[in-house]
């Protein structure tokens, strides 16, 4: 690892699928109401894939917004890491296929499959990429169309998720150059033993065929705030900070509740906290870029500013990135 590059945000970007989906819109489906949804969870609306729109379809639509914000064409990307749970084949991977849909020839793609907190193991691992010299401009992105694999008669749910892409543009700089800007920490864990409480049950090597997603909605929530400050804490001392040099903390959407229990907990101002679950749901490893180029596009995150990502899913798997932006 050299120590003497960092990898410095150059551009964010999204997209969401035409069709909104509002609480309300549940009523027919399954037994609950607009009320329900919003006490527990927060959410207020959701987009769902329509005809043609795929995985990919987002990602591509996220990455070309991220590429026109760095000021960079297609070309100028090396290395491509696409995190999704819900790729358009088995195989190839989805990043080979946004590849080829950007028009790159050269370099090279792959897929991060950890669920919600997949973008932040692409992203952490992409840095790695660059700061190993193996490529010099990235493309990260989280995409997912989980509608596909929810089952719309299972109240506790459909109505969480929802389908999007997100993507950041990732560009090796010499520390000296970099003006103290970049990703500075990361801390990945995972712990396969909570395996059944948040899954999906199917698989070509089980079932053959694609499965729907099983939670264990009260089992989740137990452990998620707990995880999540630990690899927080770990940031926290790695870079020898506290909660309050925190600018923006962009936390995994998945529910409310969890962020706000997260943020108290952490002792981070709820002022300083991105939330956009209200409009996306939990859209998996898409959930952070998104939050993160709305956060970036409104004006909210800028230069200088100091961000906490953090995420939580299935596996079980979670983690936190520090980014000087």
């Amino acid at each position: 690892m050299n120590d003497s590059i960092v990898s410095v945000v150059r551009g964010t970007g999204s997209a969401l699928p035409a069709k909104v989906m509002r609480n309300r819109d549940f009523e027919g489906v399954v037994e609950t109401s607009d009320e329900w949804i919003r006490q527990r969870t927060g959410i207020e609306q959701r987009h769902i894939a329509g005809e043609g729109e795929t995985t990919v379809s987002l990602a591509e639509a996220a990455a070309r917004k991220a590429l026109e914000a760095a000021g960079l064409e297609p070309v100028d990307i090396d290395l491509i890491v696409l995190a999704t749970a819900t790729p358009d084949n088995t195989f190839p991977a989805s990043a080979v296929q946004l590849q080829d849909r950007l028009g790159i020839a050269s370099g090279f793609a792959f897929d991060v499959h950890a669920v919600c907190s997949g973008f932040l193991y692409a992203l952490t691992t992409a840095d790695m990429y660059l700061k190993n010299g193996q490529a010099r401009r990235a493309l990260v992105v989280g995409a997912e169309t989980f509608s596909r694999i929810l089952d719309w008669q299972d109240r506790s749910t459909c109505v969480l998720f929802g389908d999007g892409a997100g993507a950041v543009v990732l560009e090796a700089v010499a520390a000296a150059e970099a003006n103290g800007e970049g990703i500075l920490v990361s801390k990945l864990r995972s712990d396969g033993a909570h395996k059944d409480k948040l899954y999906v049950d199917g698989g070509p090597s089980t079932t053959g065929t694609v499965g729907h997603l099983r939670m264990q909605g009260r089992e989740v929530f137990k452990h998620a705030v707990g995880m999540i400050t630990d690899v927080i804490e770990a940031c926290f001392a790695a870079a020898k900070i506290g909660p309050a040099d925190i600018d923006w903390f962009v936390p995994h959407q998945a529910n409310r509740r969890i962020i706000d229990a997260s943020a108290k907990k952490l002792g981070i101002d709820m002022e300083k906290v991105v939330v956009t679950v209200d409009r996306h749901g939990n859209t998996s490893a898409a959930s952070i870029p998104l939050a993160l180029d709305t956060a970036v596009r409104d004006g909210r995150i800028g230069k200088g500013d100091l961000v906490l990502l953090e995420a939580m899913g299935g596996g079980f798997t979670w983690g936190a990135v520090l980014v000087r932006w």
